[in-house]
């Protein structure tokens, strides 16, 4: 995996998520989505304690409290907006592919070369820009070589006894016959492209 440019794909996957994210009014914060039991509030923190998580490990802090659920304060937009441009910023630094992630969230000693790490990122903000969007009811559009990354990332993810723990990161692979490329994507990673049906 080394040889896709994660740096930049993770950057166009989180750009996406902050152009769906400002459209994001009062009214939109407590609709649910495709997350368990997450609102669109819920999904928003979530999706900020990620983007400082990661940008933490990236830095080798391998602090648990950084992974704590956030509160997005009274601008949850902005807060969102801010979270995820301070991890494009961490990302962006020389050789941070090169260094090693502590990834609390994932295990106590769960550690990741970079480039593998920010592929676990990638795929997260390709996926919750989809719930976003699906949530607000509007759709999302990505290109061809982000999709053919993500799935290969998808592909790759634990499966069985992994996505049934409290609190993993994706549930189950759902069936899929279709033929749209990020239906499939979040089909193989636990979400249904019918959602909420």
């Amino acid at each position: 995996m080394p040889t896709i440019d994660f740096v930049s794909l993770d950057r166009r996957a989180v750009n996406t998520s902050i152009e769906l994210a400002a459209g994001v009014t009062d009214a939109d914060l407590a609709k649910p989505t495709p997350c368990r039991a997450w609102t669109v509030y819920g999904l928003l923190a979530h999706m900020a304690t990620q983007h400082y998580g990661f940008a933490a490990a990236s830095r080798g802090d391998a602090d648990p409290e950084v992974w704590k659920l956030r509160d997005l304060g009274a601008d949850p937009v902005q807060a969102y907006i801010e979270s995820a441009e301070h991890v494009l910023a961490a990302f962006a630094e020389d050789g941070v592919t090169e260094r090693i992630f502590p990834l609390l969230e994932f295990g106590p000693d769960v550690k990741a070369p970079g480039h593998q790490a920010i592929s676990f990122h990638f795929i997260d903000y390709v996926v919750h820009s989809w719930d976003l969007a699906t949530a607000l009811g509007i759709t999302v559009d990505f290109t061809v070589d982000v999709l053919d990354a993500a799935q290969t990332v998808a592909q790759i993810v634990p499966v069985g006894e992994a996505r049934l723990v409290p609190g993993a990161a994706f549930g189950p692979d759902l069936p899929y016959t279709g033929t749209n490329q990020l239906d499939q994507i979040v089909a193989v990673l636990g979400r249904s492209p019918a959602w909420p049906f």
